[in-house]
Protein backbone atom coordinates (compact mmCIF):
# COMPACT_ATOMS: atom_id res chain seq x y z
CA UNK A 1 0.00 0.00 0.00
CA UNK A 2 1.65 3.30 -1.08
CA UNK A 3 2.30 5.52 1.67
CA UNK A 4 1.12 9.60 2.42
CA UNK A 5 1.49 11.85 -0.15
CA UNK A 6 4.65 13.74 1.01
CA UNK A 7 3.90 17.92 1.73
CA UNK A 8 5.40 19.85 -1.20
CA UNK A 9 8.48 21.07 -0.96
CA UNK A 10 8.63 24.99 0.51
CA UNK A 11 10.69 26.90 -1.31
CA UNK A 12 13.65 28.32 0.41
CA UNK A 13 13.18 31.86 1.55
CA UNK A 14 9.27 31.41 1.86
CA UNK A 15 9.08 29.73 5.86
CA UNK A 16 6.78 31.42 7.96
CA UNK A 17 8.84 32.90 10.82
CA UNK A 18 8.14 33.93 14.30
CA UNK A 19 10.69 36.19 16.70
CA UNK A 20 9.93 35.83 20.59
CA UNK A 21 9.30 39.43 21.88
CA UNK A 22 11.34 41.40 24.81
CA UNK A 23 10.92 42.43 27.89
CA UNK A 24 8.38 45.06 29.17
CA UNK A 25 4.61 45.70 27.43
CA UNK A 26 6.18 45.13 24.12
CA UNK A 27 7.21 41.55 24.56
CA UNK A 28 3.47 41.00 26.12
CA UNK A 29 2.19 42.56 22.56
CA UNK A 30 1.95 39.78 20.10
CA UNK A 31 1.69 41.08 16.03
CA UNK A 32 0.54 38.57 13.43
CA UNK A 33 1.83 38.96 9.71
CA UNK A 34 0.06 37.88 6.67
CA UNK A 35 1.44 38.24 3.60
CA UNK A 36 -0.45 38.44 0.25
CA UNK A 37 -1.76 36.07 -2.73
CA UNK A 38 0.37 34.05 -4.70
CA UNK A 39 3.15 35.81 -2.38
CA UNK A 40 5.21 34.10 0.73
CA UNK A 41 7.01 35.28 4.17
CA UNK A 42 9.47 36.83 2.50
CA UNK A 43 7.42 39.83 1.76
CA UNK A 44 6.51 40.70 5.46
CA UNK A 45 10.35 39.67 6.90
CA UNK A 46 11.72 42.93 7.35
CA UNK A 47 8.95 44.08 8.76
CA UNK A 48 8.94 41.54 10.87
CA UNK A 49 12.52 41.84 11.89
CA UNK A 50 11.97 45.37 12.41
CA UNK A 51 8.65 44.80 15.10
CA UNK A 52 10.89 42.01 16.82
CA UNK A 53 13.96 44.70 17.14
CA UNK A 54 11.56 46.92 18.43
CA UNK A 55 10.44 44.25 21.21
CA UNK A 56 7.41 42.77 20.23
CA UNK A 57 6.37 39.24 19.33
CA UNK A 58 6.03 38.59 15.84
CA UNK A 59 4.12 35.48 14.27
CA UNK A 60 4.09 35.49 10.18
CA UNK A 61 2.61 31.57 8.74
CA UNK A 62 2.46 30.14 5.96
CA UNK A 63 -0.61 30.39 4.01
CA UNK A 64 -1.96 26.91 2.74
CA UNK A 65 -1.18 26.45 -1.01
CA UNK A 66 1.57 29.32 -1.31
CA UNK A 67 5.22 28.98 -1.23
CA UNK A 68 5.47 26.01 -2.88
CA UNK A 69 3.99 25.65 -6.89
CA UNK A 70 1.34 27.84 -7.93
CA UNK A 71 -0.92 24.52 -9.08
CA UNK A 72 -0.77 24.04 -5.38
CA UNK A 73 -3.02 26.80 -4.72
CA UNK A 74 -5.44 25.57 -6.86
CA UNK A 75 -5.85 23.43 -4.40
CA UNK A 76 -6.29 25.69 -1.37
CA UNK A 77 -9.61 27.85 -0.48
CA UNK A 78 -10.35 30.79 1.72
CA UNK A 79 -11.72 28.97 4.86
CA UNK A 80 -8.21 27.58 4.77
CA UNK A 81 -6.72 30.99 4.35
CA UNK A 82 -8.84 32.10 7.42
CA UNK A 83 -8.21 28.92 9.50
CA UNK A 84 -4.64 29.23 9.13
CA UNK A 85 -5.04 33.23 10.41
CA UNK A 86 -6.86 32.40 13.38
CA UNK A 87 -4.53 29.44 14.46
CA UNK A 88 -1.68 31.61 14.09
CA UNK A 89 -3.56 34.15 16.61
CA UNK A 90 -4.52 32.00 18.58
CA UNK A 91 -0.98 30.77 19.63
CA UNK A 92 0.51 34.04 19.45
CA UNK A 93 -2.54 34.88 21.82
CA UNK A 94 -1.60 32.38 24.09
CA UNK A 95 2.02 34.27 25.32
CA UNK A 96 0.56 37.71 24.65
CA UNK A 97 -1.67 40.25 26.31
CA UNK A 98 -2.75 41.49 23.18
CA UNK A 99 -2.55 41.12 19.64
CA UNK A 100 -2.16 43.21 16.45
CA UNK A 101 -2.83 42.24 13.08
CA UNK A 102 -1.18 43.28 10.26
CA UNK A 103 -1.55 42.00 6.42
CA UNK A 104 -0.41 43.08 2.85
CA UNK A 105 -2.87 42.67 -0.26
CA UNK A 106 -4.64 39.89 0.31
CA UNK A 107 -3.12 39.50 3.94
CA UNK A 108 -5.06 42.32 4.57
CA UNK A 109 -8.28 41.12 3.63
CA UNK A 110 -7.40 38.00 5.81
CA UNK A 111 -6.79 40.27 8.67
CA UNK A 112 -9.89 42.44 8.43
CA UNK A 113 -11.84 39.05 7.97
CA UNK A 114 -10.29 38.14 11.30
CA UNK A 115 -11.35 41.51 12.92
CA UNK A 116 -15.21 41.04 11.60
CA UNK A 117 -15.19 37.32 13.36
CA UNK A 118 -13.24 38.25 16.19
CA UNK A 119 -13.80 41.83 17.48
CA UNK A 120 -13.20 41.68 20.89
CA UNK A 121 -9.61 40.01 20.45
CA UNK A 122 -8.21 41.76 17.58
CA UNK A 123 -6.15 45.13 19.29
CA UNK A 124 -6.18 46.83 15.98
CA UNK A 125 -5.52 46.69 12.54
CA UNK A 126 -2.11 47.01 10.55
CA UNK A 127 -2.91 47.19 6.97
CA UNK A 128 -0.92 47.63 3.78
CA UNK A 129 -2.89 48.03 -0.05
CA UNK A 130 -5.57 45.85 1.19
CA UNK A 131 -7.43 44.25 -1.62
CA UNK A 132 -11.71 44.07 -1.51
CA UNK A 133 -12.12 44.25 -5.08
CA UNK A 134 -10.89 44.64 -8.52
CA UNK A 135 -12.10 46.97 -11.72
CA UNK A 136 -9.79 45.34 -13.81
CA UNK A 137 -12.29 44.73 -16.67
CA UNK A 138 -10.17 41.10 -17.40
CA UNK A 139 -11.47 40.33 -13.87
CA UNK A 140 -15.50 39.81 -15.19
CA UNK A 141 -13.95 37.04 -17.53
CA UNK A 142 -12.29 35.04 -14.52
CA UNK A 143 -14.64 32.10 -14.10
CA UNK A 144 -14.25 31.31 -18.01
CA UNK A 145 -10.60 31.63 -17.81
CA UNK A 146 -10.62 29.45 -14.42
CA UNK A 147 -12.62 26.79 -16.62
CA UNK A 148 -9.94 27.25 -19.76
CA UNK A 149 -6.59 27.24 -17.78
CA UNK A 150 -5.18 27.20 -14.19
CA UNK A 151 -3.21 29.90 -14.69
CA UNK A 152 -3.04 33.09 -15.96
CA UNK A 153 0.08 36.22 -16.11
CA UNK A 154 1.53 36.52 -12.71
CA UNK A 155 0.78 39.68 -10.13
CA UNK A 156 3.98 39.66 -8.03
CA UNK A 157 7.02 41.80 -7.70
CA UNK A 158 5.02 45.15 -8.46
CA UNK A 159 7.90 46.94 -6.58
CA UNK A 160 9.31 50.65 -7.37
CA UNK A 161 12.77 49.94 -5.99
CA UNK A 162 15.72 49.29 -8.24
CA UNK A 163 16.85 45.45 -8.10
CA UNK A 164 14.12 43.87 -5.28
CA UNK A 165 12.25 40.87 -6.67
CA UNK A 166 9.58 39.02 -4.40
CA UNK A 167 9.60 35.90 -3.75
CA UNK A 168 6.16 35.36 -5.52
CA UNK A 169 4.72 32.36 -8.11
CA UNK A 170 5.36 33.09 -11.40
CA UNK A 171 1.73 32.47 -12.50
CA UNK A 172 -1.98 33.57 -10.70
CA UNK A 173 -3.43 30.40 -10.17
CA UNK A 174 -6.99 31.04 -11.66
CA UNK A 175 -9.21 28.85 -9.58
CA UNK A 176 -7.55 30.24 -6.12
CA UNK A 177 -8.07 33.61 -7.82
CA UNK A 178 -12.17 32.50 -7.74
CA UNK A 179 -11.58 31.59 -3.93
CA UNK A 180 -9.91 35.07 -3.40
CA UNK A 181 -13.18 37.14 -4.66
CA UNK A 182 -15.21 34.90 -2.77
CA UNK A 183 -12.73 36.18 0.71
CA UNK A 184 -13.55 39.62 -0.81
CA UNK A 185 -17.23 39.08 -0.98
CA UNK A 186 -17.93 38.30 2.37
CA UNK A 187 -15.50 40.54 4.02
CA UNK A 188 -17.33 43.38 2.09
CA UNK A 189 -20.32 42.51 3.41
CA UNK A 190 -19.23 42.28 7.01
CA UNK A 191 -17.03 45.40 6.78
CA UNK A 192 -19.21 46.98 9.69
CA UNK A 193 -18.13 43.96 12.25
CA UNK A 194 -14.82 45.25 12.13
CA UNK A 195 -14.30 48.18 15.66
CA UNK A 196 -10.30 47.55 16.36
CA UNK A 197 -8.04 50.46 15.96
CA UNK A 198 -7.18 50.44 11.89
CA UNK A 199 -4.01 52.18 10.54
CA UNK A 200 -4.12 51.61 6.29
CA UNK A 201 -1.03 52.43 4.73
CA UNK A 202 -1.50 52.46 0.75
CA UNK A 203 0.23 53.15 -2.33
CA UNK A 204 -0.71 56.51 -4.18
CA UNK A 205 0.40 54.20 -7.61
CA UNK A 206 -0.53 50.42 -7.32
CA UNK A 207 -0.86 48.57 -10.53
CA UNK A 208 -2.25 45.26 -8.68
CA UNK A 209 -4.58 46.99 -6.05
CA UNK A 210 -6.25 49.80 -6.76
CA UNK A 211 -6.24 52.48 -4.32
CA UNK A 212 -10.40 52.80 -4.17
CA UNK A 213 -9.81 49.52 -2.46
CA UNK A 214 -8.93 51.70 0.85
CA UNK A 215 -11.58 53.63 0.72
CA UNK A 216 -14.44 51.46 0.62
CA UNK A 217 -12.36 49.80 3.79
CA UNK A 218 -12.02 52.96 5.98
CA UNK A 219 -15.62 53.96 4.57
CA UNK A 220 -17.24 50.63 5.81
CA UNK A 221 -15.95 49.86 8.88
CA UNK A 222 -17.16 50.93 12.29
CA UNK A 223 -14.15 51.80 14.01
CA UNK A 224 -14.03 55.44 15.59
CA UNK A 225 -9.89 55.18 15.33
CA UNK A 226 -8.76 55.11 12.13
CA UNK A 227 -5.64 56.53 10.19
CA UNK A 228 -5.02 56.71 6.27
CA UNK A 229 -1.18 57.16 5.12
CA UNK A 230 -0.49 57.16 1.44
CA UNK A 231 2.24 55.97 0.22
CA UNK A 232 3.95 58.24 -2.27
CA UNK A 233 7.16 56.33 -3.61
CA UNK A 234 6.17 52.62 -3.78
CA UNK A 235 4.00 50.18 -5.69
CA UNK A 236 2.03 47.12 -4.61
CA UNK A 237 4.68 45.28 -2.80
CA UNK A 238 5.15 48.69 -0.29
CA UNK A 239 6.94 46.10 2.71
CA UNK A 240 9.78 45.79 0.03
CA UNK A 241 9.59 49.25 -1.38
CA UNK A 242 10.95 52.70 -0.84
CA UNK A 243 8.15 53.48 1.67
CA UNK A 244 9.02 50.04 4.05
CA UNK A 245 11.18 52.35 6.54
CA UNK A 246 8.29 54.45 6.81
CA UNK A 247 5.79 51.84 7.38
CA UNK A 248 7.94 49.90 9.75
CA UNK A 249 8.72 52.73 11.80
CA UNK A 250 5.08 54.01 11.44
CA UNK A 251 3.83 50.87 12.67
CA UNK A 252 6.06 50.29 15.41
CA UNK A 253 4.65 53.58 16.88
CA UNK A 254 1.40 53.36 15.95
CA UNK A 255 1.01 49.95 17.92
CA UNK A 256 3.00 51.33 21.15
CA UNK A 257 0.45 54.39 21.44
CA UNK A 258 -2.55 51.80 21.31
CA UNK A 259 -1.16 49.61 23.90
CA UNK A 260 0.00 52.92 26.27
CA UNK A 261 -3.89 53.84 26.04
CA UNK A 262 -5.11 49.96 26.12
CA UNK A 263 -3.18 50.50 29.58
CA UNK A 264 -4.12 53.35 30.96
CA UNK A 265 -7.43 52.85 30.09
CA UNK A 266 -7.62 49.39 31.77
CA UNK A 267 -9.02 49.17 35.35
CA UNK A 268 -6.85 48.56 37.99
CA UNK A 269 -5.51 45.24 39.18
CA UNK A 270 -7.34 43.75 41.71
CA UNK A 271 -4.74 42.79 44.72
CA UNK A 272 -6.91 41.36 46.99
Amino acid sequence: MPGPTPAPEVMPGAEPFSFPGGSGPEGRTGVLLVHGFTGTPMSMRPWGEHLAAEGFSVSCPLLPGHGTHWQDCNGSSHDQWTGTVEHAFDELAAVCDRVFVAGLSMGGTLATRLAEVRPDDVAGLLLVNPALLTQRLDAKLLPLIARLSGSWAPIASDIKKPGVTELAYPRLPTRAMLQLRGLWAVTRAELPRVTAPTIVFHSAEDHVVEPVNSTVLLDGISSDDTEEVVLRDSYHVATLDNDAPLIFTRSAEWIRAHVRAAETDAPPADHR
